[in-house]
């Protein structure tokens, strides 16, 4: 097996949004991944799209990992950091399962904007059927594969649906070019689906944007 398949092979058995973000990046793009954990994402797409990329991780642990990888990433919050960042500074720029998790997800989604040329945000569906079944069912926060925490250990703070994700592209003016909804397997959802069919029945959803 070799090292790129080795990369591939292992970031597939965690993430299951991965391959659709590597999809829709270009060949020697200029990329930021925002909220990079260990750099999983980073060295996939060094490995299978040659990018120049950079990261930037909340957790000194992550950022540790992601360093001893090889791999440019440096120290940063989403919800303050992002300023610095002059515009269109890169090609494409990824927020992966972390929207839910920053403070205020409308101001980072306009850095994220205006940052680079197109942004991929990849994030759990707290519509999925299931999610819903939870709380007719028991009257209690939802505990699923995608959203594994307890409500008073959770680090997401604001939960966001496919509709809702939606409505909050259209608030700020971006344009979506791609939307892939996934069930937990990393199936793809039929691409002709209504969105309330995929608000009901994807797990997770990615989507690719650009500026108005």
């Amino acid at each position: 097996m070799s090292e790129m398949q080795s990369v591939v092979n292992t970031v597939d058995q965690a993430r299951v949004d991965l391959q659709v973000i590597s999809d829709f990046v270009t060949p020697g793009a200029r990329v930021l991944d925002v909220g990079c954990g260990n750099g999983d994402l980073l060295a996939r797409l060094e490995a299978e799209k040659n990018v120049d990329g950079r990261g930037v991780e909340l957790s000194q642990k992550g950022v540790n990992e992601a360093v001893a990888r090889g791999l440019s990433v440096i120290q940063g919050d989403a919800d303050h950091d992002l300023a610095t960042y002059p515009d269109d500074a890169f090609d494409f720029v990824i927020l992966s399962q972390t929207l839910q998790a920053t403070y205020a997800p409308k101001v980072v989604l306009e850095a994220l904007l205006r940052i680079g040329k197109k942004t991929i945000v990849s994030f759990p569906n707290f519509g999925h059927w299931k999610v819903r079944g939870q709380f007719m069912l028991y009257g209690r926060m939802p505990i699923t594969h995608d959203l594994p925490y307890h409500w008073y250990d959770t680090p997401n703070i604001h939960f966001c649906t496919v509709l809702d994700f939606r409505a909050l592209v259209r608030e700020v003016g971006a344009e979506i070019e791609q939307t892939v909804a996934l069930y937990g397997d990393g199936r793809r959802l039929g691409g002709s689906s209504s969105w309330g069919y995929w608000n009901a029945f994807s797990k997770q959803a990615v989507f690719l944007l650009s500026k108005p």
